[in-house]
């Protein structure tokens, strides 16, 4: 192929121009010119060509270029140089529409690279200061003007959030986010300005880890394309064997340059990068970034699942699934006196309860004289009223009276959080980490993609796995797990086919590692999971891993359909131009049709695959 894409519709122009200016010379009586005008034109193409077959021959690639400066070649040799010509253009056209379709297929990943910010404005002394991402540190005060692309990742400050995510998400419905929300780089101020508070520095946040991978997909090798590579030595044998068993067979040298035309240039070294590529760039349009085409291709073949719980299967924070009260005091009202004191706590659970208050749009009071027991409660004044909030023993060691106890079962695996005011039990939260929405759903798509087991792994008890996990299409329950332990369940279940580990936490990553593909729950940073990952999603959606199959299995099957279909067709199109029904320019004509179809089917790859999940 011609050295540079921006070189090749140069090469297109001559081959075109010599084309026209031998059929005009030939027009106005001076044929005898014409075949000089079009091996005149030819040259500067076969030259190109040359230059880069020799830097391929250094780099250690050997192509079908070759096959294509034979055929032009012997063209001239055997003064066929209308073919010459034709087969130049035909070439130069058929590497400019290669060229075209990956970029098509690039298309979404490529945007996202093209819409990393290079800037962004700080407020510094009360003035505003545009500088580039390197120099934000956490804690700079930013100003996110409408338009804008988010640089890092942070809170807002103040003012009203109107955020585009659908190029990290897929999701097409802008997300409205208040003051002291957390939002994540990438995403796309499509509302009025507002101030950030910057939590990591730029080279950290979500975005960066996310071009990252997205670089690091662009320069991966699909397997099938390293196998196309070595298929099109056996190609480019077979082409000239024919070649030269027709030049022996019949003594007319044209079938031979006939034999070589059709094979210029192959399908099987066209189609296939263009469907890999239209698939990943399908799914990042999904917020689905796929790590290359290796990790494409082996999704596409996955046939056992094997899943963490926390943070994956269920939301991974616990949330109240139940609330009761045992004082004339409103439910809500229980809430936002036990949300108001625990907003002086980092633990886990006190922020889940404040979490919740405010989802329910509870005012919440500043606490005062607060004092916490780590991992047992806390207690303080709320509006000048003595409130405990904690576990159910550490509450009630600081009552003078525990009448009105509660005494409701709770599931296992369920968190209880007791308040207490005034001296006097009020009510009790149940918290639990619950499943995700459409869980059983998902399973039993993914089942009828192929996946034939489903293995949930979990460091958690078995009592709690059983309780989440009932009524689910799960094979196989495997408790109490270390990382170690998470190792050899993904191992043992490759006797079964290729194997998908999907987790989130850094106790998963090397469960991620070890599988032949690892999905990680999201793109923060740089987060081991993230990073070791083959497949993230870059929105927290577990279903996300139903069109991350179908597109893997669609994108494959679009591959291997255009090879054998082009293959079979370029094959038949040799054995008829050995046998002479082929002249060298009908041959060049009939390759390139066979090129033009196999690379529009490879573009199908990029089209939305049916919802329907049958085999």
């Amino acid at each position: 192929m011609p050295s540079s894409p921006a070189f090749r519709p140069i090469l297109i122009a001559l081959a075109a121009t010599g084309l026209a200016l031998g059929f005009a010379v030939q027009a106005f009586g001076q044929g005898a010119w014409s075949d000089w005008i079009w091996a005149a034109f030819t040259l500067p193409v076969l030259f190109a060509l040359l230059i880069e077959i020799v830097t391929s021959l250094r780099q250690g690639d050997v192509g079908l270029d070759i096959v294509a400066a034979l055929s032009m070649t012997a063209a001239l040799v055997i003064g066929e140089e209308l073919a010459a010509v034709v087969v130049a253009l035909m070439y130069a056209g058929g590497q400019y529409l290669e060229s075209f379709a990956e970029r098509k297929a690039r298309r979404e990943m490529t945007l996202l690279l093209d819409r990393f910010p290079r800037t962004a404005l700080r407020h510094r002394a009360g003035v505003l200061e545009e500088i580039p991402l390197d120099a934000i540190t956490a804690g700079d005060h930013l100003m996110i003007r409408q338009g804008d692309i988010i640089p890092v990742d942070g809170s807002i400050i103040r003012g009203l959030a109107v955020l585009d995510q659908s190029a990290l998400t897929g999701e097409s419905v802008p997300v409205q986010h208040r003051a002291g929300e957390v939002v994540m780089s990438g995403s796309s101020n499509v509302g009025e300005a507002f101030d950030l508070l910057a939590s990591r520095r730029a080279a950290e946040s979500t975005y960066a880890g996310i071009v990252r991978l997205v670089e690091a997909a662009q320069r991966s090798k699909a397997p099938m394309s390293r196998i196309a590579d070595r298929f099109s030595l056996i190609f480019m044998a077979t082409a000239v064997v024919l070649a030269g068993g027709a030049w022996l067979w019949t003594g007319d040298p044209t079938r031979a340059v006939a034999v070589l035309v059709v094979a210029t240039p192959c399908p099987l070294i066209l189609a296939v990068p263009v469907a890999i590529v239209s698939g990943l760039s399908r799914a990042a349009k999904h917020g689905i970034l796929i790590k290359g085409g290796k990790a494409l291709e082996t999704i596409a073949q996955v046939r056992s699942l094997v899943i963490d719980k926390t943070g994956t299967l269920t939301h991974g924070r616990p949330r109240i699934v139940a609330t009761e009260t045992c004082s004339d005091i409103p439910a809500d009202e229980v809430l936002r006196i036990a949300a108001s004191l625990d907003q002086a706590s980092k633990h886990i659970v006190a922020q889940a309860i404040v979490s919740e208050a405010r989802e329910r749009g509870l005012g919440l009071s500043i606490p005062t004289d607060v004092v916490e027991t780590p991992g047992e409660g806390i207690e303080g004044r709320v509006e000048g009223r003595r409130a405990i909030v904690g576990g159910n023993r550490f509450v009630l060691s600081r009552l003078a009276d525990s009448a009105g106890r509660l005494h409701r079962p709770h599931s296992p695996g369920a968190i209880t959080v007791v308040v207490a005011l005034d001296g006097k039990l009020v009510g009790e939260f149940s918290l639990a980490d619950e499943l995700r929405e459409g869980t059983q759903i998902l399973l039993q798509n993914l089942k009828r993609l192929g996946i034939e087991r489903i293995i949930l792994a979990t460091g958690d008890r078995r009592e709690v796995a059983e309780a989440v996990t009932v009524g689910l299409s799960i094979d196989a329950l495997r408790t109490e797990l270390t990382p170690d332990q998470k190792i050899l369940v993904v191992l043992s279940e490759r006797k079964n086919g290729p194997v998908m580990m999907a987790g989130d936490g850094v106790n998963d990553a090397p469960a991620l590692a070890a599988a032949d593909v690892g999905l990680a729950m999201g793109a923060r940073g740089a987060a081991v999971s993230a990073e070791v990952a083959d497949v993230v999603l870059l929105v927290d959606q577990l279903d996300r891993i139903v069109p991350a199959i179908e597109i893997a299995q669609r994108s494959r099957s679009i591959a291997v359909q255009s090879v054998y279909v082009g293959i079979g067709l370029s094959v038949a199109g040799m054995i008829a131009a050995g046998l002479g029904h082929l002249t060298p320019v009908q041959g060049a004509l009939f390759q390139e049709v066979i090129d033009v179809a196999v690379i529009l089917n490879a573009l199908r790859a990029l089209q939305q695959p049916r919802r329907s999940t049958r085999r």
